[in-house]
């Protein structure tokens, strides 16, 4: 939730961008974030876009911010959707209901970008350039959801945003997406124990289930992320605290971190 109390971590909704050895450009969800993205990209290419969307799931916070990210505005850029789909509707039939009145003014079909959508399901592998492999399988999540398994160049990144595991033990598609990673993207969105457990039907899960998870995956490096829009700086900061005594190779995400990956001994801020 941008505002004062979360200036320093950021308050927009979850979008990630990767860059592979081979300038692959990989984005992850396309929550409000994907707009200043947008921006980016357009500022830094004078001619075509391309690249990957991988949506984890359409949940609002997910995809609000597709419409509005300039470059599906290109007429010479091109984008491969990818995601799965969700309570009986095709992916592009959910990311096309965005585009219509009352809520924008504008159709999908009369999008100058090329949109190319594949729907994948729980264990396939897909190849993006000539040097990266995206794992995809699903996630403990209302409606489904799916994680990613980035491998490029020896280099793993593993996406594991809106996922619960079950009580006392962890949901093994997540340790199979983690198991060995240079960074982990896990959720985090409460601060508690007693909390998640309070509401565990979310399909959300605390900070130590995602410290125990880096455990026992075997992970270098976690990153905790989708925090709980009521959390500000200070208790996401304390939030770390608690975490890096479980497991000390532990960061916040947080809008605009830039990471290079392997990640040497020191952290980023």
């Amino acid at each position: 939730m941008p505002g004062p109390d979360t200036i320093k971590v950021g308050g927009n909704t979850a979008c990630i961008d990767v860059r592979t050895s081979d300038q692959q450009l990989i984005i992850i969800d396309a929550g409000s974030g994907i707009r200043k993205l947008g921006q980016r990209l357009q500022s830094e290419n004078n001619s075509r876009i391309t690249g990957s969307i991988l949506i984890s799931h359409t949940h609002w916070d997910h995809i609000q911010g597709f419409p509005f990210f300039a470059p599906i505005l290109g007429r010479n850029n091109r984008f491969v959707l990818v995601g799965q789909k969700r309570v009986n509707k095709q992916l592009e039939e959910i990311l096309a209901g965005q585009f219509i009145e009352p809520y924008l003014p504008f159709s999908y079909k009369t999008l100058p970008a090329d949109l190319l959508v594949k729907e994948v399901t729980d264990g396939e592998t897909i190849v993006i350039g000539e040097n990266t492999t995206v794992r995809v399988a699903n996630l403990p999540h209302p409606g489904g959801c799916l994680g990613f398994r980035i491998e490029n160049d020896h280099r793993v990144f593993a996406y594991c945003s809106d996922v619960s595991h079950p009580d006392g033990g962890f949901d093994p598609n997540v340790l199979q997406l983690a198991q060995g990673a240079d960074l982990l993207l896990h959720d985090a969105h409460f601060a508690s124990m007693e909390e998640r457990n309070r509401f565990s039907d979310w399909g959300h899960s605390c900070w130590l289930e995602a410290a125990q998870v880096a455990i026992e995956a075997g992970v270098k490096t976690l990153a905790l992320f989708h925090y709980a829009p009521d959390l500000t700086d200070d208790d996401v900061a304390h939030i770390l605290q608690q975490t890096r005594n479980v497991f000390p190779r532990t960061i916040l995400a947080r809008e605009g971190m830039e990471i290079e990956l392997p990640l040497g001994q020191g952290l980023p801020d």
